[in-house]
């Protein structure tokens, strides 16, 4: 067991990597009553061609096959419910499918050892049979049809898939109507035998634990499984172009206020002075700084009532490109997106702001270093987009720098932008 600190967060990892290639993160926390355990995967529902475990040629898999597996992993072949297990067992079971991971989760406050033992359990007891693959398909139809009459999801979705060309960003995930009635058996098969292979995995837990007692928990139920490690899985690189999809899409639904998002597609290798990680903590925050809660420039175009509390940024990262996304409710659409455009031209920085920034970042990373959600959700992220955890993360806060922020903002390419807007039956002003 190895023992890492956070640096500058009073805070310690305890890690382990059994031989079947498994990865486990311990982080303990007296001062709360509470344990939260994720045991993820990196599979989300952009790796949909890839070589699969043991053989040499990529495949193509149907689109939401990732969403649908999410799904298939509670069945069990004794017919038990693994969430009625964690019911009476004192625990909360969810699990959640993402771009990049699928992730399997419980919170208790007892049993920390049962719940444990039975969330690896029914996570590496596969049972897909033709029948229950059937069954599944009309459950997650109705899944994505009530996605399909949020107007919410049909905005971000629809602003993913305009922004994208090649890239299956561009998709939902839990994929089509059409694509999932095309999943069969053997395709969850090969996706359970390709991703959910221990050196692909890793387990996150959180909370009032003692770290040696979980390890020795998860070595041992290990142990019995005799799988060594498997080489990396070959994904299919994609060749994205710098361009959206398409610039302006609208779409009526049932809403009482229409809702517009304004997207900028951004090349990271544009920023190659700077490290990936320092590239995406720049961006979004010269980005915030012109559209966060207490920017004057937000609070301007509320005084306007052009804007309300609904307007938000929110930012999608693939290997090559970043998309920053601009949100808002409003009866004012196009002086909306004219204002976000606008204020994009207008991106500025100054050494007040850099200080403010830093400050409010370290903040929130001592705040996390004490929330056990947020402490799993950080390490889960760093083992998705790093493959390890960032220990140096305060520090890199701390040496962040007018200098470098204006490299950033002098090499920003804001040609590329895509408008997707929700409108309401009847058009308003």
């Amino acid at each position: 067991m190895n023992k890492i600190e956070l640096r500058g967060l009073d805070t310690y990892v305890y890690t382990e990597v059994l031989e079947s290639g498994l990865q486990i993160f311990v982080v303990p926390n007296e001062n709360v009553n509470k344990t939260y355990v994720t045991y993820s995967t990196k599979l989300g529902s952009v790796y949909d061609e890839f070589v699969p475990i043991g053989e040499k040629d990529f495949i193509k898999v149907p689109l939401g096959v990732a969403h649908f597996l999410e799904h298939k992993v509670f069945e069990q072949e004794d017919g038990t419910d693994p969430f009625e297990f964690f019911s009476s067992h004192g625990a909360s079971a969810n699990a959640n499918t993402s771009n990049y991971k699928t992730t399997y989760l419980f919170q208790t406050t007892d049993d920390v050892k049962e719940n444990l033992e039975y969330l690896l359990h029914y996570v590496e007891s596969p049972y897909f049979t033709d029948e229950n693959v059937e069954k599944e398909k009309g459950i997650i139809e109705q899944e994505l049809l009530m996605y399909a009459d949020d107007p919410y999801n049909v905005l971000y979705e629809m602003t993913l898939y305009n922004t994208f060309v090649e890239h299956p960003m561009k998709y939902s995930v839990g994929g089509t109507v059409e694509s999932i009635h095309k999943i069969t058996k053997e395709d969850l098969y090969t996706c359970y035998n390709t991703f959910y292979h221990p050196s692909r995995m890793f387990v996150v837990v959180t909370g009032n634990v003692k770290p040696e007692e979980i390890i020795n928990i998860i070595s041992e139920h290990e142990s019995k499984r005799s799988i060594l490690p498997a080489e990396p899985v070959k994904i299919k690189l994609v060749d994205e172009p710098d361009e959206v999809f398409k610039n302006h899409e609208e779409r009526v639904m049932e809403v009482s206020i229409p809702k517009v998002t304004v997207a900028y597609k951004i090349r990271l290798d544009a920023f190659n002075d700077l490290s990936l990680r320092d590239i995406k903590i720049y961006l979004s925050q010269l980005f915030s700084l012109q559209f966060s809660d207490t920017s004057l420039y937000v609070e301007e175009l509320k005084k306007k009532e052009l804007i309300d509390d609904s307007f938000a940024i929110n930012t999608v990262y693939t290997d090559t490109h970043a998309v920053i996304m601009i949100s808002n409710e409003t009866n004012y659409v196009n002086e909306v997106v004219k204002a976000i455009q606008e204020g994009v031209k207008q991106l500025h920085v100054t050494e007040e702001e850099v200080e403010r920034m830093k400050k409010t970042l370290i903040s929130s990373q001592i705040y996390m270093s004490d929330n056990i959600f947020r402490m799993n959700n950080f390490i889960m992220n760093c083992m998705i987009q790093d493959g390890e955890i960032n220990t140096n993360k305060v520090e890199e806060i701390k040496k962040m720098n007018l200098k470098d922020m204006e490299y950033v903002l002098n090499n920003l390419d804001l040609s590329n932008s895509t408008v997707s807007v929700i409108q309401t039956p009847r058009k308003q002003k």
